[in-house]
């Protein structure tokens, strides 16, 4: 999903997608849809359909719920120190002890930067105005003046212009991410019309019949210069929002068949069995920091479900790479696609993908919190209480090596949204229930079969 920033890469590199697949081988629309008038229809209808208590609600300690909070702020800072405030584009990274003169922005820690705006504004770390004032900023460059491509957005470009870096390509599940902020904001900001219309505008331009023209299976993206990119979203990951905000779409909606048409493949390890891919543990988290899952299932699985099942079998994956590397123990795990200290590296597991070595990816077990909290706790804790170096200004540094002393300087927009979007969940429910408020969400769900149901409790409770 990105590319090393720590040297600026040749047009050629690829991205955390491609490397991922080298890897492992593998009408017009209704007036009713308009936010303003819709509003009010919709608030009657929350009000008779209100759900019951989620599935995955957690208690936490004071302690607990004292130190995400403490992580939140400080992830916080990334994204309103690390982004143009005349733009609104969030820089992919930074480095966190030297001058950080990179003007790379990636459009995906912008989606998960307008999302931390509208937490950052509900916990109070800012006023109201400031986080308006940002996010309206944020949305009129992205109409006005962001170069796109049938509403899809580049997924590299520079903070201060818009203009497209890297020859980045025009990204599918980027855009998605970008869209998931952008309608989280529209919902939080509600009252403020502009936001609300320019939120509309740009989720309504984005045409999802021309990515789905010849094909049901999604491309990852688009360039000038190749056309669509040969990769195709035909399995389970990080793409089931793509495949949701599509359905959602008035304007230009996927068929519904496209839902059905990516594999589920079933995985088992340790007496896990549960849908994956040869892929980090990222794929299983992303989608859900927005779409709640909680207590529905379409006629395959219940997704939240199966990203706690897959999250345990990764804890126990690691338990087992402890008999090799001994920093891996039951408070010390979680490795994702990160970076190294020979650089960025696509690793993960059940089963062994990559050059594992040790390395630990803060991120990887804090965007699992609302699935296994207090295994993920343990951990964060731990690494803040004994691993100095890997707590930063902005929260955890991107990756660390304890067995070979090594400590990245780097943070990572996107790794560190998802810490912190998952912590408010696991808190809250805030983004889940902010987000699934907007109707192309729940048309998405709906149209792709999502049901409420009772899952089972768990065995011995």
């Amino acid at each position: 999903m990105r590319k090393k920033e720590k040297k600026l890469l040749p047009a050629t590199s690829l991205s955390r997608r491609d490397l991922l697949l080298r890897a492992s081988g593998l009408g017009l629309c209704s007036l009713f849809d308009h936010p303003r008038l819709f509003s009010l229809l919709a608030t009657a209808q929350e009000k008779q359909n209100a759900p019951p208590p989620a599935p995955g609600t957690t208690s936490l300690s004071p302690a607990d719920d004292q130190f995400l909070d403490e992580l939140e702020k400080l992830n916080f800072q990334y994204f309103w120190e690390q982004a143009s405030p005349q733009t609104g584009l969030v820089k992919d990274r930074c480095n966190v002890q030297a001058n950080n003169n990179s003007n790379v922005g990636s459009i995906a820690a912008t989606g998960f930067g307008l999302t931390a705006l509208c937490i950052a504004e509900k916990r109070r770390y800012i006023p109201l105005a400031d986080a308006r004032d940002r996010a309206l900023a944020t949305l009129r460059f992205l109409w006005k003046k962001m170069p796109t491509h049938r509403g899809f957005f580049y997924h590299f470009a520079d903070v201060n212009t818009g203009e497209r870096v890297w020859d980045s390509e025009v990204s599918s599940v980027d855009t998605a991410i970008l869209l998931c902020g952008i309608l989280t904001c529209r919902q939080h900001f509600e009252e403020h019309s502009e936001i609300s219309l320019l939120a509309y505008e740009i989720f309504n331009r984005v045409d999802w019949s021309w990515l789905s023209e010849d094909t049901s299976l999604l491309p990852h993206g688009w360039t000038p210069e190749l056309g669509f990119l040969p990769y195709r979203w035909d399995y389970y990951s990080e793409m089931m929002m793509i495949y949701l905000l599509g359905l959602g779409s008035l304007p230009h909606p996927l068929p519904v068949q496209a839902w059905n048409a990516w594999k589920r493949t079933k995985f088992e390890f340790d007496g896990f069995r549960y849908i994956g891919s040869f892929a980090p543990l990222f794929i299983h988290q992303y989608s859900q920091a927005w779409f709640d899952f909680r207590g529905k299932r379409d006629a395959f699985a219940d997704y939240f479900e199966n990203s706690t099942l897959a999250t345990d079998a990764h804890r126990r994956f690691c338990l087992e790479l402890g008999k090799q590397f001994p920093d891996y123990n039951d408070d010390l795990w979680g490795i994702t696609a990160s970076d190294s200290q020979k650089g960025y590296v696509i690793w993960g597991g059940p089963p062994m993908m990559g050059p594992i070595d040790g390395t630990v990816v803060p991120s990887a077990s804090a965007g699992s919190l609302p699935f296994v909290p207090e295994a993920v706790l343990r951990v964060l804790r731990n690494i803040k209480d004994h691993y100095g170096h890997a707590w930063c200004r902005y929260g955890f540094v991107n990756a660390f090596n304890p067995l070979k002393n090594w400590y990245d300087t780097d943070v990572v927009g996107i790794d560190t949204g998802i810490t912190m979007l998952m912590a408010e969940n696991v808190r809250s429910s805030f983004v889940w229930d902010t987000f699934m408020k907007n109707q192309e969400a729940k048309r998405g769900m709906d149209r792709a079969g999502f049901k409420k149901y009772a899952p089972a409790p768990p065995k011995g409770t």
